[in-house]
This record gives C-alpha cells, sequence and structure tokens, in this order.
C-alpha cells in the first residue's frame, strides 16, 4: 500500500515518528517520507539515523497554515502527530496548546484538501474521552475536526480518520522513563500518586502497526481504538523495582485515576471487532456510504451494548508483574 507513495508525518521526530519511518522503510519501497517538525537539531539527529535516498526533512510548524499547505504539495498519505501532550505544560499555556492542537489540525485538514491528499489519519489519546484537563479538551476538538473533514471534503477523495490509543510504553515525558531516572540515581523511593491508579498500555511499534492497519480498513470518519491490556502502576513500580519503597503523592492536577477510551456517551456509535473498536461518527455523511462495517479490509463489527464503556479500570485484560517485565522488554524499556 505504502509502495511507491509520498508519506508525510508531522511530529516526526518525536517517538512515534521515529518508530514509523523505521517501520515503513523496512516494510515498503516508499517514494518519499517526509518529516515535519520544528527543531532543526532533532531533525539533524534524525537524519543521521534515517538518511535512505527517500527521506526528506522538513521544518515547519503546523500553526502555520502556509508552510503547511507547502509541505503537503504531491503527498498521498499523512500521519498527523504533532501535538502539545504535556498535562501540566497545556494548563499553564493554555493559548499555546490550542494554537497547536486546534489550529494546527485546522491547517493539517485544510493543507490535505487543497493538495488532494488521498488519506489522513490523526494520532489521539484516551485522554480525549470524558477530558478533564486541556490537552484532552483540545484532542477531542482536534478528533471532531477530523471527523468532520470527511463532510469539508464533499466529492474530493481525501479521507480523514483517528487512530486513539492509550500510554505508550517508554515514550519521552511518560512514566516508565520518569521511574527509570529514579531508578538509576539510586532513589530510595518511587512516588506513586494512587494504588488504584491503572492505565492502557501499549508499545510503540503496536501503535504504529496498529496505524498502517488502518490506513487499509478506513473509509473515513472512523475513530479507531485497539483492544489494549490495562497496567495498575503499583504493579509497574514493582516490576520496575521490586525492593524499592513507594510514597503515595496523591492524583495530581488533570490526571484521571482510570482512562477511558469508548465513552458510555458513544456506545451507540461504537463497534467491536477481534482486536478493535470503531467509534463512528455522530454525523451524516452526505457524499458516500455512512456503513462501517465490514470495513475496506471485509472485517466485520458488532455493535456495543448500550452504555458499554472501554475503561482501563474495568479492563477484562491486565498484566501482572511478571507479564509487565516482560511486556517491557519487548518494547526495550526494561
Amino acid at each position: 500500500m505504502f509502495d511507491n507513495k509520498t508519506i508525510l508525518i508531522t511530529g516526526g521526530t518525536g517517538s512515534f515518528g521515529k518508530k514509523y519511518v523505521s517501520t515503513i522503510l523496512a516494510r515498503y519501497k516508499p517514494k518519499k517520507v517526509i518529516v515535519f517538525s520544528r527543531d532543526e537539531l532533532k531533525q539533524y539527529e534524525m537524519a543521521q539515523d534515517f538518511n535512505a535516498p527517500c527521506m526528506r526533512y522538513f521544518i515547519g510548524d503546523v500553526r502555520d497554515k502556509e508552510r503547511m499547505h507547502q509541505a503537503m504539495r504531491g503527498v498521498d498519505y499523512v500521519i498527523h502527530a504533532a501535538a502539545l501532550k504535556q498535562v501540566p505544560a497545556a494548563e499553564y499555556n493554555p493559548m499555546e496548546c490550542i494554537k497547536t492542537n486546534v489550529h494546527g489540525a485546522e491547517n493539517v485538514i485544510s493543507a490535505a484538501l487543497a493538495n488532494d491528499v488521498e488519506k489522513v489519519i490523526a494520532l489521539s489519546t484516551d485522554k480525549a474521552a470524558n477530558p478533564i484537563n486541556l490537552y484532552g479538551a483540545t484532542k477531542l476538538a482536534s478528533d471532531k475536526l477530523f471527523v468532520a473533514a470527511n463532510n469539508m471534503a464533499g466529492g474530493h477523495p481525501c479521507r480523514f480518520a483517528v487512530v486513539r490509543y492509550g500510554n505508550v510504553v517508554g515514550s519521552r515525558g511518560s512514566v516508565v522513563p520518569f521511574f527509570r531516572k529514579l531508578i538509576a540515581e539510586n532513589a530510595d523511593h518511587l512516588p506513586i500518586t494512587d494504588e488504584r491508579m491503572t492505565r492502557f498500555w501499549i508499545t510503540l511499534q503496536e501503535g504504529v502497526d496498529f496505524v498502517l492497519k488502518n490506513f487499509e480498513r478506513m473509509y473515513g470518519g472512523e475513530i479507531f481504538v485497539p483492544k489494549l491490556p490495562s497496567v495498575r502502576v503499583v504493579d509497574l513500580a514493582r516490576a520496575m523495582a521490586p525492593d524499592l519503597p513507594h510514597k503515595i503523592i496523591g492524583i495530581r492536577p488533570g490526571e484521571k485515576l482510570h482512562e477511558v477510551m469508548c465513552p458510555a456517551d458513544d456506545s451507540h456509535l461504537t463497534l467491536e471487532y477481534d482486536d478493535h473498536f470503531v467509534i463512528r461518527p455522530t454525523i451524516t455523511f452526505a457524499s458516500r456510504t455512512n456503513n462501517f462495517t465490514p470495513n475496506a479490509l471485509g472485517e466485520s463489527g458488532t455493535p456495543v451494548q448500550q452504555g458499554f464503556e472501554y475503561n482501563s479500570g474495568t479492563n477484562e485484560q491486565f498484566l501482572n508483574i511478571e507479564e509487565i517485565v516482560e511486556f517491557n522488554r519487548i518494547a526495550g524499556v526494561e
């Protein structure tokens, strides 16, 4: 599907972008892979590792509509991974968060439509479901924009979808590197916000593979949610440092005890497949079918029960300490 295609990834120097690029180069023969991001140093460093003839590095900001339009010329597929994602930083810099996460999404959509892009997938987060912080609220707004963009397209062939998943093991700014740093510094304890806290757990490679598969599955308008195991944060701490005591510090502002990826209020729109869920749009698309099962790969989904909620605290699958150790080993973050 990606052979001889031009692919652009916004925020391409981040954890996801690097893994996505390495996977694309290993499995396919793309015409061009464009890494679009703001930081020239990160691009320079990434170019040392990914210097194939098809690689391109564009300096730019998703807030810059004109630059976004320039960057998407001749592009077939777009992955929108650029975002301001640190919850406290978003609360302290709300206007900046909105400029990147909401206005940036608008610019990506506008540029994709203007340049005849075939398909766009935007990365979302579990924090966009029933959001209680500004970061989650901006990502919910972004999700809504990308879903609605399929109506904005009218008869245009460009299609937009969203991928929403949970905590990526070992990604920058997440709990695993935080714990690793404390362990390396010989800390006398690990801080735990709440012993009941749970999170969905996914490796970077699983996230990349899920995005790639959904380029094949999508009609446009879907929010794709993978079925993931849950982890108790206290078990993660025990898996990483069995001998270190824990100190309960309380839930931080804007933080949830458990995360949700499919809200109960969306249960009437949610379809369950073998390894994922799809949240269908609340709006009707005038220019094409609104039936999302079977999907474009022929996979059939079934409606979930009314009131169903996909919640990390009530998930059917939890990793135990031994499984967390193995999961982290596979993810390369022991």
